[in-house]
């Protein structure tokens, strides 16, 4: 089965309203950048990358929590952070019965994720790699005349 499929198991066997939000935060994910991919990772969580983890999912007793591995560093203009805010790294939203799902807020702090992992995987790359900025040659010093 691929990730993709698990995920739909996964939504599809959660029949209260934890899988409506499930699957409407997922699609709103996906619906944030073509390129973003579905994992499927620690013991069932549908986990979400682009140029790294962007985001994990898991519907707990009472809520669907989404978790952002950097929200720590993401703008959150719309203030959808409403769980771990004080974890030095990561972020989430929890949905409880009856939110809805911002979308467009949703997708700009997607969006926001990707940009985040695509400057910190440019940072970690090889000198060689990386654009580099035009160099100055160091300016000439005229020589001391010996006496």
């Amino acid at each position: 089965m691929t990730p993709s499929e698990q995920i739909d198991a996964l939504i599809a066997g959660i029949t209260d309203w934890r899988g409506a939000t499930f699957a409407a935060v997922r699609k709103t994910i996906l619906e944030a950048d073509k390129e973003i991919v579905e994992e499927w990772k620690w013991m069932g969580s549908p986990v979400w990358y682009r140029d790294g983890i962007i985001a994990v999912a898991n519907a707990h007793k009472g809520k669907v929590k989404l978790t952002f591995q950097y929200g720590a560093s993401l703008p959150d203009p719309d203030k959808l952070f409403n769980a771990g805010l004080d974890g030095n790294a990561r972020r989430a939203i929890d949905y409880f019965e009856g939110d809805k799902v911002n979308a467009r807020a949703l997708k700009a702090l997607i969006r926001a994720a990707i940009e985040f992992n695509q400057i910190k995987k440019t940072k970690k790359a090889p000198a060689s790699t990386r654009a580099k900025a035009p160099t100055k040659a160091p300016a000439k010093v005229p020589a001391k005349k010996s006496a």
